[in-house]
Order: C-alpha cells, then structure tokens, then sequence
C-alpha cells in the first residue's frame, strides 16, 4: 500500500507535537511568572496606600441629633464633609450611582473585567466611549493619586491600587470614601457638600432629578460645574436618567418628570447656625473631627431669626443674647450671642451671652429665695417700701415712688427696690455672693471692693450664660445643674444647692405671677426682668417646668440706651422666645412637701411683717405702735403734797388693740377709744411707761415725775 496508515504515522508526530506544546506551555509559564514577578515588584515599588488624604476633611459641629449646624473649610479652601453611605445617603442615589458607575460593584474585588469588556465592546461598536470600565473602587484609587494624564500604565496603576483597597477595606468603607471625595466642582467635594450647596439640604433625601445630577458630575465635574454651565450639566442629568429607563431602573415617566426640574443655578451658603457656639467649640476640641453639641438645630434657627427680627425693629446699635436651656440636665438647647454674627455695627461676633455685664434687678429673687430659707420672711409676710437710708445708701425705685406696706409678694412682683435692700441687709451680701458663686455664678466686682448692699440692685458684673444657669435651678427646686455645651464621654459635673426644696418653690410661684408684657398671656411662665444703672443692659429670665431662657438687650459697647428697659425690650423677646420653641409650656413642680403655705393672718406672728434690722418686733397689720405723750425723757410735773400725784395722760398711736399699759412692769389699764389712758404715778423719780398691744409689740418711754 503507498498510503500511509494514520495510525502507524500518528506515533512519530506525537514526540514533536508534545515537545512544542511542553515548550509553549514553557513559556507562557516563564511568561507569567515574569509578569507575576513584574507585577509583584511594581505593587512594591507603589509602595502603602496613600490614605492621608481620607483623614483631611472639613472639620463640622453638628446638633444633638447629628443635624449640621456649621462647617469649617479645610486649610486650603476646600469643601470636604465627612459621609456615611447607609445613613446620610438617600438609597434611591446609591441604586442609580450603582446602575451607572458601577453595576457588579458588590461583586467583584476591586477590578470588573466584565466592565471593561463591556466598555471595550461599546467603543468598537458605537465609535466612541458610551461607558468606563473604571469601578467605583477604581475611581477611589484614582482620587488618592490625582493624574494630570489618561494613560494605560495609569489605569493599570488605577486597577493595582483597587485591589490593595478591597483587601484593606470593606465595600461600605470604600463606598464612602467616594462619597467623601467625589469632585463636584470648584473647591466642592463628596456628596454631602455637594448636596448642601446645591440644593440647600443633606442628601438623606433627594428627588430623583437631585440625584440622577449627583450621579453625572462627578465624571466632569469642572465642565458641569452648576454656577458657570448649568445647560451641560442639565444635559449630563437626562443622559443618566436615559440610561436608568433603558435598564430599567427608572420609569419612563418618573424620568420624564424628573428631567422638567430645574438645575440650581447658583450655590447655596452652607449652614452657619450657633456660629459662637461652634468657634468656641472647635477651639477646646482641636483634634475632634466632628463636634456634637446639645444645641437643637430647629429651636437654634427659631431663636437667631427671632434675635435678627427684634434686632432690626430695636435699632442698628442694639445687640441680643438669647439662651435656652433644658432645667433637667443643664444641656444648652439654644445660643444666639448676637443678631448677626458678620454685623460689624453691632460687634456681631462679641458673644453677649459670655459677655460680662450689670444685672440690674434680676438677682432679687435669689434674695428673697434666702429670706425664705432663713425664715426671715414668707410670700405673703408684710414689708414697708418706704424711704430709708442704709448707712450712706438710700435705695429708690426706678419710679422715684414707694407703694408703703405691701406683701412680700407683691414687692418681688413690682421689684421693688427698698423691700430687696432690706432683705439683703438682713440675709448678708456677702452669705448671698457665697451662695451663687457656690452654685456657680462667677460675679465680678470692682477693684478692691467687697459685696455690698447695692449688688441686690445691679452693682455687680455677671453673664447670661451664668445667670440663666443659677435661674434653671429655681424650676429644680434649689438645685443648679452645670450647663453643659459639648457632648463628650466625661461625666456630667453634680448639681450644687442654691435654694433649699420649699424656698425655691416659693420664688418660682411668685414670679409665675409677674404682671406679663403687654399683649402676652398671663401665668405661663415665670420671669423676671432687669435693668441696669444708665439704662445700658435690659435683661429677662424666665422658665417653665422643661426649659429656662434669658435674654440680654444692649449695646456691645456698654453706651447707655435711654428708654430701655427690661420690661418693655428684653421681655417681649423672651416670650417670642416660648412662642417659637413649638413646645406646650409644662407647668412649674407642684409645692415639696413642708412648704407653708397660708394667708398672712394665718402665719405665725414673726412672720407676718418683716422686721427690718434694728427695729423692735412690729408683727401688727397696722402702723406700728408708738407712744405720743410723754416723749421718752420727760420731766412731768405731776402735783404731789398732801393730796398725792395728779393722773397723767399716756397717748398713743397705732398699734393693734387692746392697748394695755404698764407702769414698771405692772399692768395699768387699758388704752379708751381715744387712744390714751390717765395713770396716777406710783411716786416721784423716774418711771418706766410701757403699752403693749394685741400682737405682743410694745413701745416704752422713761420720764421723770416731780
């Protein structure tokens, strides 16, 4: 046979077709382990991650709830805010994000060759780039190591650098790292900024066109910049919002809908609330990325526009310091320190609530709350306003009037200024500045002076955030909770006593029934109001049972502002303040267990009038008793001889009857009708004279009978 039998030919070929398949085998595996080799030296040489960057970002204060209250720029003017994908993100974001940049982003490690298949068979087929094959990881990398130029070794640096990133971090860590610095244009980066200046809210909740144009700008983000060409950017929204409906993930018509939004045109300011608040926050916590306060973000814009509203109806030079605080825990609810913090007239970024000033009349209450405590006096116990000089100090009241005897109550109600000396002549100065600054009041008093009486009327310096701190205690019935600004992990300070239970009781229901400012409703709060000498500060503080606030009226300057008082500037403000909180007013504790409570003829006899020091016990509801005729020291010249001593006439005034007299101590009768009684003296010498009414006060006189 000439021809050749296959199978007697195929076992000479078999040798060679082996020896070139072992040698191709050969090379591709000299091949790989070359490039693994290549590969493996060029990971090396790239060296740890540059993760550097991922910890610069803007530092941010944010409320008790998380919400943003102010943002500081990063040192070279950049916009970075920290982003957490799952909980500040909208989700319906995140599902386009995926659809578009990266659809098998939870699937792969770093690198997609699907995608980059898929974006190679689009170019051929469509002539130019329709998608990237750059995951999100990818995209992450390339913001690390920023390249001025496209290239393939680039993209293999892009593609080496992923999977260093998907072995050193999570997909939710990753996925937030592009949310933190994706470029959305100008000094704009990550979503939240973005979303901030943009459209003026977080992104926790976008509209489908929001979100579809987060989506777009990051892949040009210069070129789209919303400020300078709003129409490319409106353009790259609907081509994302196509690209949702042809996938499916969008409908038809709620993409129709979306794409009738307007793009924002121009950038929003990022919020600037508790400017203040934060300064002083951001520079006792230097390392701190994010500063949590226990400010409320709501009551904090409530309470700056009504600050900015009073303001501009007060007058340019006039700044306000509001302060809210919740009375259980001591926590800062709400810090205006001016109207407008960029307002140079009104020293806007001089805090007021931490500025030193005059209190006027709004420390009275503390006067009393001690009277109360030491049992000098009682709510409805009588107390003279008249006109009395302390040593070289005469009190008057604003009015240059005095209302006579009136109930303690009422004094505190009117604040009265003569009835609070007396008090305070009676408590000590100095036992009452022990007390606050026990408390925590920090009171600043002139040069080489000591606590005096006119501290009960202004004369002393103190702050808003220190006295509305001590006025929180009165709801607490005497206890004073530090107030607290900054949420950290150290322990709250203990409360310290000011009041015992049943005296700060007694103050907190005596103010409730402080007459209200005009159009306000009556027995809903309880305030106190204060003005200064010169008319420089009007002050008002007042509470329920939940939150204090105090508020502050002035000039920064400390120029006096005639006609300013507390009553008609700070008090409209401070009930404003209630009005715009949106909170039910809570009603202040019921009374603690012990408090007296009666009617001033019910209370026991040193109770009913307050006895001024120096003065005999006067506890009758009327004048005080007072022998007229004789006077004290009298020669009278009462006949004697063989008939005896002729009667002589004692007369008297006030006093409760009956009126008894008593010759040394020996009961003589009793006062007429016409107040006076005729005593026979028991012989010639001195006599002691002395009438006693029904209350037990008594007056007595020595004369000398001849």
């Amino acid at each position: 046979m000439s021809a050749v039998d296959p199978d007697v030919a195929r076992p000479s070929a078999d040798p060679r077709r082996r020896r070139r398949w072992r040698w191709l085998a050969g090379v591709v595996l000299v091949a790989m382990l070359a490039a693994g080799g290549a590969a493996a030296w060029w990971v090396q040489s790239l060296g740890p991650l540059p993760l550097d960057e991922t910890r610069q970002a803007s530092r941010v204060v944010v409320d008790r709830q998380g919400r943003l209250l102010r943002a500081y720029a990063m040192p070279d003017g950049r916009w970075r805010l920290p982003v957490t994908a799952r909980r500040d993100v909208d989700p319906r974001y995140l599902d386009l994000l995926f659809a578009y940049e990266d659809q098998r982003f939870l699937a792969h490690h770093g690198v997609d060759p699907l995608a980059f298949a898929r974006a190679a068979w689009q170019w051929a087929t469509h002539g130019h780039i329709v998608s990237g094959g750059s995951t999100i990881t990818m995209q992450v990398a390339r913001l690390l190591e920023p390249r001025q130029h496209r290239s393939l070794v680039a993209k293999l640096r892009q593609a080496v650098r992923a999977l260093q990133l998907e072995r050193r971090f999570g997909k939710d860590e990753i996925l937030d790292l592009y949310l933190t610095l994706a470029p959305y244009g100008g000094n704009l980066e990550g979503i939240r900024a973005a979303s901030l200046a943009y459209f003026g809210k977080e992104p926790k909740r976008l509209t489908l066109a929001e979100a579809a144009l987060l989506v777009a700008l990051p892949q040009s983000p210069e070129r789209r910049r919303l400020d300078r060409h709003p129409e490319a950017a409106r353009a790259a929204r609907d081509r994302v919002l196509e690209r949702m409906v042809e996938q499916g993930v969008v409908s038809a018509d709620d993409a129709a809908r979306a794409r009738a939004e307007p793009v924002p045109r121009w950038r929003k300011p990022l919020p600037f609330l508790a400017p203040h608040s934060a300064d002083q926050a951001i520079s006792t916590t230097a390392d701190a990325p994010v500063v949590r306060l226990t400010l409320d973000a709501a009551l904090q814009h409530a309470l700056e526009r009504l600050a900015r509203d009073r303001a501009a109806a007060l007058g340019p030079d006039l700044s306000i310091g509001i302060l809210a605080v919740a009375n259980d825990s001591g926590e800062v609810l709400a810090h205006v320190g001016s109207p407008d913090y960029f307002d140079e007239r009104r020293a806007g970024q001089v805090d007021m609530v931490r500025a030193v000033r005059s209190p006027g009349s709004t420390l009275k209450p503390f006067i009393y709350g001690l009277a109360f405590e030491d049992g000098l006096a009682h709510p409805e116990s009588l107390i003279d306003d008249r006109p009395v000089r302390f040593g070289a100090y005469a009190p008057e009241n604003f009015d240059m009037t005095f209302q006579g005897t009136v109930a303690v109550r009422k004094a505190l109600q009117l604040s009265l200024n003569v009835p609070a000396v007396a008090l305070l002549d009676r408590v000590g100065a100095a036992r009452l500045t022990a007390r606050l600054r026990q408390a925590g009041l920090a009171l600043t008093l002139p040069k080489n002076e000591v606590p005096g009486l006119a501290m009960g009327l202004g004369g002393v310096g103190l702050t808003l955030h220190d006295l509305v701190q001590v006025y929180a205690g009165i709801p607490r019935l005497g206890s004073v909770a530090p107030l607290r600004e900054v949420i950290d992990d150290a322990d709250p300070a203990p409360p310290r006593r000011l009041l015992d239970a049943a005296s700060a009781w007694q103050v907190g229901d005596i103010l409730l029934g402080t007459p209200p400012p005009e159009n306000a409703a009556a027995h809903r709060i309880a305030y106190k109001t204060g003005t200064s000498y010169g008319s420089r500060d009007a002050w008002a503080v007042g509470f329920d049972g939940r939150v204090t606030v105090g508020v502050w009226v002035g000039r920064p300057d400390g120029a006096p502002v005639p006609g300013m008082t507390g009553r008609g500037a700070a008090a409209p403000v401070l009930f404003d303040a209630f009005a715009r909180s949106g909170r039910l007013i809570v009603p202040l504790p019921r009374a603690p267990r012990g408090t007296l409570i009666a009617s001033n003829a019910r209370l026991p006899l040193p109770l009913r009038r307050f006895q001024p020091s120096g003065e005999l016990p006067r506890l009758d509801s009327a004048r005080s008793l007072r022998i007229q005729f004789p006077l004290d020291g009298a020669r009278l010249d009462a006949g004697g001889g063989a008939a005896g001593f002729h009667p002589v006439p004692v007369k008297v005034a006030g006093g409760v009857p009956p009126l008894t007299v008593l010759v040394d101590g020996v009961a003589a009768g009793v006062i007429d009708r016409h107040r006076q009684r005729m005593i026979v003296p028991p012989g010639p010498g001195f006599v002691r004279l002395t009438v006693m009414d029904a209350n037990g006060a008594a007056d007595t006189v020595v004369v000398r009978i001849q």
